[in-house]
């Protein structure tokens, strides 16, 4: 009963807020009418490689959309839980750039929905790392605060430094699908203490946006070397033009 007085005088004082536009919403962590229209969530049939719509229905065979088919992916699903533009691009923006860390909770919420098939079998989820000088600029990696709270939501380890950015490579904003690979090259490795922790397991890879994918191929690569199973990729957002 206190805590509940408490709650109640605390929403009073501190009301909740959208998320998006900072406008007054019936929950913490929502968003309103307005903010919600303009997201674009994935859902029905989608590629197996990245998570985008594909017209029609699935009928038992892989799907793949025409990026994944001209660029076979080296991991095994993949699966996004928004576009990534509209409002959904604005809110992947601030929690990346403008130390909104408050969106994880609810960003992660979105991301387990859409990554429900890939949680079987108890993967280990880990995140896309940062070079520790961007580390030490930014002060969080937004993909470790996603991983860890789907990890968390969904009952499975998680492992915040199993990769690691052995060196460190330009912003990839702007740069062609050829350039992302060759600037990422081997930049991503998975540390010699991690390497027992990852022999034999499927692996679950999360980051907030997937453009070209060559740094979550590069980070699959880093796994499979490694040991690793299988490997499976789940993005907040999937740029649909790469």
């Amino acid at each position: 009963m206190l805590t509940a007085r408490i709650q109640t005088a605390v929403s009073l004082i501190y009301p909740a807020q959208c998320l998006g536009c900072g406008g007054l919403v019936g929950s913490d962590f929502g968003l309103c009418a307005d903010c919600w229209s303009g997201m674009h969530f994935i859902s029905g049939t989608v590629c197996e490689g990245c998570g985008v719509p594909l017209p029609g229905e699935a009928d038992g065979f892989r799907l793949e959309c025409d990026s994944c088919m001209r660029h076979p992916r080296p991991w095994n699903q993949g699966r996004s839980a928004l576009l990534y533009e509209g409002q959904g691009r604005r809110l992947v923006l601030a929690f990346k750039h403008g130390d909104r860390t408050e969106i994880a909770d609810t960003a992660a919420g979105w991301l387990q929905r859409a990554s429900e098939q890939l949680l079987d079998g108890h993967p280990l989820v880990c995140p896309v790392p940062l070079h520790w000088t961007r580390l030490l600029k930014r002060k969080y990696n937004q993909s470790a605060l996603l991983a860890g709270v789907l990890a968390r939501r969904a009952g499975l380890e998680h492992c915040p430094d199993l990769l690691r950015r052995a060196r460190r490579t330009p912003a990839l904003e702007g740069k062609t699908r050829d350039q992302r690979f060759q600037i990422l090259g081997s930049a991503i490795t998975v540390p010699r203490g991690r390497k027992a922790r990852i022999k034999g397991r499927a692996v679950l890879i999360v980051d907030d946006v997937m453009t070209s994918g060559a740094t979550l191929s590069a980070c699959t690569d880093a796994c499979l070397q490694a040991g690793a199973a299988e490997v499976r990729v789940a993005v907040l957002a999937r740029v649909t033009q790469a």
